[in-house]
């Protein structure tokens, strides 16, 4: 196949708001001896991108500049040393960056291959997703069969992730979201109770359902909610801690980690070994991708854009009123 010299990407201008994402002209890039080059047919938009685009994630040291941490589409070209796919091979895959573009390389070792029953487009909002929520709460936080999980942020990608994924499980899922409407969704992916943060107190509600309290926090808001996810955990629950919505910067009363004896942690992805994420792609491929082709979990997309509406799709994103993933997509009719 012969592969143009340059294609389209969308890069960042300068920090700033979603109007900073522009079209541009890159060299088309070439694969390492263990990566692969991708005909990208869609991307997952991920709130570590808009991050990136406000200046405050930048990506790691050799990493492109274009963002886009999760991509699906075919092999068109090898490294010297890849074993493990073929040109031609439909695959998704974790990016540390570069998925804003026509082509995107990637780890062999971090492909995988389409779930069976699932579209080429739609298995674009997998990777960032099952990768963040496999290794956080079933690697970090051991979640157990018949343990309480609850999700802050039930309605985001993540959350929606988290609720099927757990739930298909045998775990027992609390949801929070911000409107009765995304209580309605979380409740109809598996989710045991979904409350309104911006009506009720997830502490209280969460407690009658969960009377001993919950036994894994996944929370991506922080702020306020650090004190209260002492409040609403079980003795030696874990907390996991994967973004900070209303801030890092808080302060507690720590007595309730002692007497509780509670395990806060937390982690990102970008930033790990290659090693430590090709073991996470493997626990996806053998724990998540089943219950997909199962179907007990599928991926929720809200809306779908052309890559050269990259600004909208931040946009919405930001509005926090969609629900699921939102995709950029470079090979099919926006939708």
């Amino acid at each position: 196949m012969n592969l143009p010299l340059n294609q389209v990407s969308i890069e960042i201008t300068q920090p700033g708001g979603p109007n900073v994402l522009q079209a541009c002209q890159r060299q088309t890039p070439s694969p390492d001896a263990n990566q692969v080059l991708i005909e990208v047919a869609a991307v997952g938009i991920n709130r570590p991108d808009v991050f990136q685009r406000l200046g405050f994630y930048p990506p790691p040291p050799g990493v492109t500049d274009i963002p886009g941490l999760e991509v699906s589409g075919t092999i068109v070209a090898t490294g010297s040393a890849v074993t493990l796919w073929k040109l031609g091979d439909e695959v998704c895959c974790l990016l540390s960056g570069g998925g804003y573009s026509q082509y995107a390389v990637a780890e062999e070792s971090l492909c995988l291959s389409i779930p069976q029953g699932l579209s080429l487009i739609d298995a674009a909002a997998l990777p960032e997703t099952c990768f963040t929520v496999w290794h956080n709460l079933f690697e970090r936080a051991e979640l157990k069969a018949g343990e309480w999980l609850l999700v802050h942020g039930g309605a985001s990608g993540i959350g929606t992730t988290a609720i099927q994924m757990a739930t298909a499980l045998g775990v027992k899922v609390i949801a929070t979201a911000g409107s009765d409407e995304k209580c309605t969704v979380c409740e109809s992916l598996g989710a045991v109770k979904a409350i309104n943060y911006n009506d009720h107190d997830f502490v209280s509600e969460s407690l009658t359902v969960a009377t001993d309290g919950v036994d894994v926090v996944l929370d991506m808001v922080g702020g306020d909610y650090v004190q209260k996810n002492f409040s609403v955990c079980a003795p030696k629950a874990r907390i996991v801690n994967i973004a900070f919505l209303r801030g890092s910067k808080v302060e507690v009363d720590l007595i309730p980690v002692m007497l509780k004896q509670l395990v806060i942690t937390g982690s990102t992805l970008r930033s790990q070994p290659l090693e430590n994420k090709a073991r996470i792609a493997k626990g996806v491929q053998d724990h998540v991708w089943p219950l997909i082709e199962k179907q007990q979990f599928k991926p929720i997309i809200n809306h779908t854009f052309a890559l050269s509406e990259a600004s909208q799709a931040h946009t919405l994103m930001e509005s926090n009123t969609h629900i699921g993933k939102i995709l950029l997509v470079t090979q099919t009719t926006k939708g």
